[in-house]
C-alpha cells in the first residue's frame, strides 16, 4: 500500500533534512576556512625568508633543509595521532582523562601546521599565466623550483625513510612489551609397549 502526503500536513523529514544540511554547512565552511588560514598566512608573511634565507643557510643547504623537514612529517603526524587514540579507549573510562589525552595531541597539530607551511610555501600557483615577478623573486616557489629542481624528491624519500624507520621502531617496542608466552608443562601420554598386551603403556588396567 502506498501513502500519499496529505495537503494540510506539513512535512517534518524534509523540513529536517534542510535544517541539519543548513547546519552542517554553516559549521564546515567556516571550519575550513579556519583550518586553511594559518596555511596562507604562513606562505603569505614566512614562506620568501624561509626558502630565501633559513633553507639556504642550514647546514647542508637547502637540500638537507627539506630532508629535515620530510623526516617530521611522520613525527609530528604520529605525535598529534597517538594521544588520539588513547582518547578514544579512555573516553567511557574517565572523561577528564580522555580530555587530557586530547589536549596532548594540540601540540603535534601545531607542529603538524607548522611542517605543513613550510611545505605549502613551495607550491606554485596552479596556472602558468600566475607565475608572476613575486613567485620568482628570492625565496618564492617559482624561485625554489628554479635552484633546487629535487626539492621533491628528497622531501618524498626522507618521509618515506622516516616513516619506515618508525614502524620497525614501533613494531620492535610492541613485541617488547608483549609478554612471552610459557611453554606447556603437560607431555604427551605414553605410548603402548611391547610388553604390554593391553596396551595400557605398563599400567594396571582398571578393576
Amino acid at each position: 500500500m502506498r501513502y500519499e502526503h496529505r495537503p494540510g500536513r506539513p512535512n517534518t523529514e524534509g523540513t529536517k533534512k534542510g535544517d541539519y544540511g543548513c547546519a552542517w554547512g554553516c559549521v564546515a565552511l567556516p571550519g575550513f576556512v579556519v583550518l586553511l588560514m594559518p596555511l596562507v598566512l604562513f606562505k603569505t608573511y614566512w614562506g620568501h625568508e624561509l626558502w630565501g634565507d633559513l633553507a639556504p643557510a642550514w647546514p647542508g643547504g637547502a637540500y638537507a633543509f627539506t630532508g629535515t623537514v620530510g623526516a617530521l612529517v611522520p613525527l609530528v603526524f604520529l605525535a598529534w595521532v597517538a594521544p588520539l587514540f588513547r582518547m578514544n579507549w579512555d573516553w567511557k573510562k574517565s572523561k577528564p582523562r580522555s580530555l587530557a589525552w586530547a589536549a596532548a595531541s594540540l601540540p603535534g597539530l601545531a607542529a603538524g601546521y607548522l611542517v605543513a607551511g613550510v611545505i605549502s610555501s613551495t607550491v606554485r600557483p596552479k596556472r602558468r599565466r600566475d607565475w608572476d615577478a613575486d613567485c620568482y623573486s628570492q625565496g618564492g616557489p617559482c624561485w625554489v623550483h628554479v635552484h633546487y629542481p629535487w626539492l621533491w624528491v628528497v622531501g618524498l624519500v626522507s618521509t618515506l625513510a622516516a616513516a619506515a624507520l618508525l614502524i620497525t621502531l614501533l613494531v620492535k617496542l610492541s613485541r617488547r612489551a608483549t609478554p612471552p608466552t610459557a611453554p606447556s608443562t603437560s607431555g604427551p601420554e605414553a605410548a603402548p609397549t611391547p610388553c604390554s598386551p593391553s596396551g595400557t603403556g605398563g599400567r594396571r588396567p582398571p578393576a
